[in-house]
């Protein structure tokens, strides 16, 4: 997808050998724009490689903290991010030693920790309780460094100048500040306030002594602000900003269906992945927008919101209201080839930090992805059959106009009618669908190949783009374009099944070169044919065969690359890995084509693999390699967890499986021939969104069929079971 490592090198960006933080065993906290990357302790470790870090809008404010107790470091106990995602646990004890002859003996004093994010600011709360029989006095001390490294930087990207970082200073003797003058001219200020005054702040050093009695409890409040030029939070207590958090949740997943199962461990599959998604919804002007991925994608991706909202559009429809109407206000006005930006294209993502300012890097509103402009039309025709919300349609009617304009007069570079990409800016992207990386796309001999570059599952995306706008432009009266949208969809699907079909390989090619050669290799990217619907009813059996061939599938899910091909490599970012989203919008479209028994392997596959991972939480990818007894799948060293469209994989699973679908136009519920695996003998969907009402509906397993109880929904609806 994106430019893990952001390292670049000869137009390329790749990920950097020492970004990887597998082996940290990181508790992480996201907030918007605001995320913290911890260790178990809850401190800030600069050791290793360096990715720990409390970061606020593209920046690092805070690369080192360090909590001790008379000098040294706690024990750990245990740590833990609650289940609702919202707060850091940690319990800690002393070691043993000595205070002015005094001996301490090991496990007397607890210290638990409290620790959670909220946008812009960081709240700690540290507990300290005495249960020797005897008073101790103790210092406790904080060290806190921060380098102010741009998130490139972090990943990568060697700088040759930045800016100044100032000699910390305290600040009415409680408050330590740390200062970083930009080349931007842009003042970023990290500062620390601790609700009781310190016994002492000394360079970068906060110290407390304290005297506990036998029996006490005593607790230090704390907390950490990020200031961008005049852009500083405001000041609240620990109770309000908690308040916040909890209320968001409650909001949040108000407009999310109830989803629960007979099997706990599914269960909390799935209520990991909602609270998640929660998680990363930021909220923005336009509506909420699930941000990409923690850490290194916390921002806007147009792709991975398109893409996430369509997951979830079935059981949140209201988080593609915002991404539509985000992405109708971000669509590009006019040609900017440093941005690879042209009229009507939805941009690829947006960022914030120095590096970004100052142009070193082109990601502060940058263009260059060839997928997300066909696919805002079709996420915008899935909403409007899944809501019936005629309203957001008409605002963004000129958009989708736009986008389809570009699509033709843009995207269709050499006028062969299939959309190809190549890249204009100087630092933009070389490739740009969804596998991005450098050398995502290749021959069958392995050389790499040559511009523009015609995806095969993007010219999938065009089909389907063209089939729901036409059914829009009906519904906005305009007859003429519908009809002409259907005959050029018509069109594209018979010519992509002639160009792109490969009987030997039993799938569609990668790609069409710039030269119209065939990438001839076997890609989970030929899936996403089945997804849009371009592929041909004889062709999507034998390519159903192919992608779950030993292959393809590793046994947790399906490979972006077959096994026997030349640049094949399980742990490659695009040529072998797993990616959670890529096999559910697979299983999805497999599901469309009537495969639903591959459908329930494709899930059956992932729901295995989560349960091997850290809470349950399926990661931005993980390595290709077959299955093995006995073992989890092996981690990819710096994929991000969580990620929006991988944990919004669960639900379009899961529709994948029921094959249900609510089309508020006709309100009607469909469920045609529903199945699920042993594992599932219930499904309770509940509060699903009919317009102003709700329905829900409970889904039962036998041997041999599925029941359906419809427990209620308005009486203008109606629910129709296909056996």
């Amino acid at each position: 997808m994106k430019r893990k490592g952001f390292l670049k090198v000869d137009d390329k960006y790749f990920i950097s050998a020492t970004s990887t933080y597998a082996d940290d065993r990181v508790r992480v906290l996201n907030d918007a724009d605001t995320f913290g990357v911890f260790d178990r302790w809850g401190d800030i470790q600069p050791f290793g490689q360096e990715v720990q870090g409390l970061y606020h809008e593209g920046t690092r404010f805070l690369s080192h903290f360090e909590l001790q107790i008379n000098g040294e470091r706690p024990l750990l106990l245990s740590s833990t991010i609650k289940e609702e995602n919202e707060i850091l646990m940690v319990d800690l004890t002393n070691p043993d030693f000595m205070k002015d002859g005094q001996r301490i003996h090991q496990g007397n004093i607890y210290i638990g920790r409290r620790k959670f994010v909220k946008h812009g600011s960081c709240y700690e709360t540290i507990a300290l309780t005495n249960y020797d029989n005897q008073a101790h006095t103790l210092e406790l001390s904080f060290f806190a460094y921060a380098d102010f490294k741009d998130i490139f930087e972090v990943r990568g990207i060697h700088r040759k100048k930045r800016g100044e970082v100032r000699e910390a200073m305290t600040v009415k003797g409680e408050r330590l500040s740390l200062l970083y003058q930009g080349l931007d001219h842009i003042e970023r200020e990290t500062q620390i306030h601790f609700l009781t005054k310190p016994d002492s702040i000394v360079d970068n050093q906060i110290s407390f002594i304290i005297r506990l009695l036998s029996k006490q409890t005593i607790e230090i409040d704390y907390t950490t602000t990020m200031r961008v030029g005049d852009r500083v939070t405001q000041a609240i207590t620990h109770e309000e900003a908690f308040e916040k958090i909890k209320e968001n949740i409650v909001e949040a997943k108000g407009h999310i269906t109830t989803l629960y199962t007979s099997n706990e461990q599914f269960n909390h599959w799935i209520n990991r992945s909602q609270i998640d998604l929660v998680s990363l919804l930021a909220h923005t002007p336009h509506g909420r927008y699930p941000y990409a991925g923690v850490p290194w994608y916390n921002t806007a991706f147009g792709r991975d919101g398109i893409l996430t909202a369509y997951e979830t559009l079935w059981m949140g429809p209201n988080i593609a209201r915002g991404v539509l109407h985000y992405l109708a206000k971000t669509q590009a006005q006019r040609l900017d080839p440093a941005r690879d930006a042209e009229p009507g294209k939805i941009f690829h993502e947006t960022r914030g930090g120095e590096m970004v300012e100052l142009n070193e890097v082109p990601f502060k509103l940058y263009y260059g992805t060839i997928d997300a402009t066909p696919l805002f039309i079709v996420l915008a025709g899935a909403y409007y059959q899944r809501t019936g919300d005629l309203a957001t349609i008409q605002n963004i009617w000129p958009h989708i106009q736009a986008a389809l304009h570009w699509i033709d007069a843009y995207g269709d570079l050499d006028g062969d009618g299939f959309v190809e990409y190549q890249h204009k800016s100087e630092n933009g992207l070389t490739n740009q669908g969804w596998k991005d990386s450098f050398d995502s796309v290749s021959y069958e001999q392995g050389a790499l190949a040559d511009p523009p570059i015609a995806l095969c599952e993007v010219q999938g995306y065009v089909y389907d783009a063209k089939q729901k706008a036409a059914m829009l432009a009906r519904v906005i009266g305009e007859n003429r374009l519908a009809m002409q949208l259907e005959e050029q969809a018509a069109t594209l699907k018979e010519r992509f099944n002639q160009a792109f079909w490969d009987e030997e390989l039993q799938t569609y090619v990668l790609a069409l070169d710039g030269h119209k050669r065939p990438c001839r290799v076997k890609s989970s990217n030929a899936g996403h044919c089945l997804f849009s619907g371009i592929a041909d009813e004889d062709k999507a059996y034998k390519l159903a065969r192919t992608l779950l061939s030993e292959e393809m599938y590793s046994g947790w899910g399906i490979r972006t690359l077959g096994t026997r091909e030349v640049r094949y490599n399980p742990m490659s970012y695009h040529n072998g890995s797993i990616w959670p989203h890529d096999v559910a919008v697979i299983a999805y479209g497999l599901s469309k084509y009537g495969f639903q028994k591959e459908a329930v392997q494709l899930m059956t596959g992932l729901f295995d693999a989560s349960l091997f991972i850290d809470l349950q939480r399926l990661p931005e990818l993980f390595c290709g390699f077959e299955r093995r007894k006995g073992e989890g799948p092996t981690a990819y060293p710096v994929a991000c967890s969580p990620q929006a469209w991988s944990v919004a994989a669960v639900f379009l699973l899961l529709k994948a499986c029921l094959r249900i679908e609510i089309d508020a136009t006709q309100k009607q519920i469909t469920l045609d021939k529903p199945i699920l695996p042993p594992y599932l003998k219930k499904v309770h969907i509940g509060q699903l969104t009919t317009g102003q009402k709700t329905c829900t509906i409970e889904l039962y397993r036998y041997r041999h069929d599925v029941s359906i109880n419809i427990i209620n929904k308005p009486d203008d609806w109606k629910v129709m079971i296909v056996k």
